[in-house]
């Protein structure tokens, strides 16, 4: 049987897309993980389009493998994903060892290529490890402008995939050892508009709530204008609906909003999040934050910084503003924040907010809480209660030492000990279940 590999680069939706495609080649090839550095017959590299520092990664990783090839370490290098969607006419002749150039809207050449016909009914093929949660996509594209984004660009227009769809793929994935969902997409809270006529995320949750097997739904990236409130109530009221909102903001100076074009102000902005803190009791929301935006001031990025101080958001994350091309702030916008300032500015950003986290931390310190168990190392046991998300958020630490790794995909109880401005220490309370 051939050998694959796969190295998956960006975000939560592009891991989706591998798995997706894996799926479809299900049992053609003997797909080694990421990292193995044994030869292969074929090399597929999942590429990141969104900003500078991403396709310079995917760039990387591209003549990497390459240099591989040449050494005859793999037989043929394909490649597909966000950066050969945007750049397909550029990139064959820059980087001609590789044997194929793939986007990123349509699976279907890259899995015909790879010897299998497409079926769009298959779900999920998770490779390596089995980690007890997995990502549901459940829509592609995005109808927002934003200024900065090059996202509608790369990954077109907004297409929900429909409910019976995803309820297929939802509970194969209970069946296959999945607790939890992370529901993902561009704009989360689009869900629907284009299949039903209206935003149907709430009932969405409720129908995947039902499934046998699933303990916890978290829903990904919201977009804050016209948020629909049906979703807050599910979260209130439906007990395997984390109390965790991901709703990127950007900034809260509405000459910076307005410029982003992200068609809210910062009274607006603000209203939303109190309004989500009464209505969902003890919710922790992450958001992102991009600092150095063409129209940010020292003046507006005070305002960001007084924002952080009263919002005191649980999670954030932020980065520089980069300037896309193709995008409407790259050809109105003039990029005149000087690039030391952008660090400068980010730097003082992420400490304020590590004061924040590490106080929020400390906070939860004697609590106890229900988590599960992602994974073990050596005799202790990472788990992540409903306020935190993989990969982007902290864990909880629980020292296990009779056969840890047989407690992975379980749910306990444990008690916070410790705390730090990312990572939380716990003793448990009752035995894995």
């Amino acid at each position: 049987m051939p050998v694959l590999q796969v190295i998956t680069l960006g975000c939560s939706k592009n891991t989706v897309d591998t798995e997706h495609l894996l799926a479809q080649i299900e049992g053609l090839y003997e797909v080694v993980p990421e990292g193995d550095t044994r030869p292969v017959d074929t090399l597929l590299i999942n590429t990141c389009g969104f900003i500078g520092d991403a396709k310079q990664e995917s760039i990387d990783t591209i003549l990497a493998a390459a240099q591989r090839k040449n050494r005859g370490e793999v037989g043929r290098l394909l490649v597909f994903g966000c950066l050969s969607q945007r750049y397909a006419d550029q990139l064959p002749e820059l980087i001609p060892e590789v044997d194929g150039w793939f986007g990123a809207r349509d699976l279907r050449p890259l899995t015909e290529a790879l010897g299998a016909r497409y079926d769009p009914g298959k779900a999920h093929l998770r490779a390596g490890v089995r980690l007890p949660y997995a990502y549901l996509k459940i829509s592609e594209g995005c109808d927002r402008r934003c200024s900065y984004c090059a996202i509608p660009l790369i990954r077109g227009r907004h297409k929900s995939v429909p409910m019976e769809v995803l309820v297929r793929e939802a509970e194969a994935l209970a069946a296959d050892g999945v607790k939890e969902l992370i529901i993902i997409a561009q704009d989360s809270t689009f869900y629907g508009l284009d299949l039903y006529g209206r935003r149907a995320l709430a009932e969405l949750l409720r129908r995947l709530s039902a499934i046998e097997g699933i303990l916890r739904l978290r829903i990904h990236y919201s977009y804050p204008a016209d948020f629909p409130e049906d979703v807050l109530a599910e979260m209130a009221g439906n007990p395997k609906v984390c109390r965790y909102m991901d709703i990127p903001l950007q900034h809260v100076a509405d000459k910076v909003l307005d410029n982003m074009h992200r068609h809210v102000d910062g009274a607006w902005t603000r209203a939303l999040i109190r309004k989500m803190r009464e209505q969902v009791p003890g919710i922790v929301l992450r958001t992102t934050m991009i600092v150095g935006h063409p129209g940010e001031g020292t003046r507006e990025f005070r305002q960001l910084l007084d924002f952080l101080r009263e919002a005191r958001f649980e999670r954030l994350g932020a980065f520089t503003y980069s300037e896309e091309e193709g995008t409407w702030g790259a050809s109105h916008l003039k990029d005149s924040v000087r690039p030391s300032t952008k660090e400068k500015r980010l730097s003082e950003l992420m400490e304020l907010q590590r004061g924040i986290s590490f106080a929020y931390n400390q906070s939860r310190i004697g609590t106890e809480t229900d988590v599960l168990v992602d994974a073990a190392q050596d005799d202790i046991l990472v788990c992540r209660s409903e306020f935190e998300s993989p990969e982007v958020d902290g864990e909880i630490l629980v020292r296990w030492p009779d056969h840890p790794a047989a407690q992975v995909g379980r749910m306990m109880r444990v008690r916070i000990t410790g705390a730090d401005a990312y990572d939380l220490i716990a003793e448990p309370v009752n035995e894995c279940v």
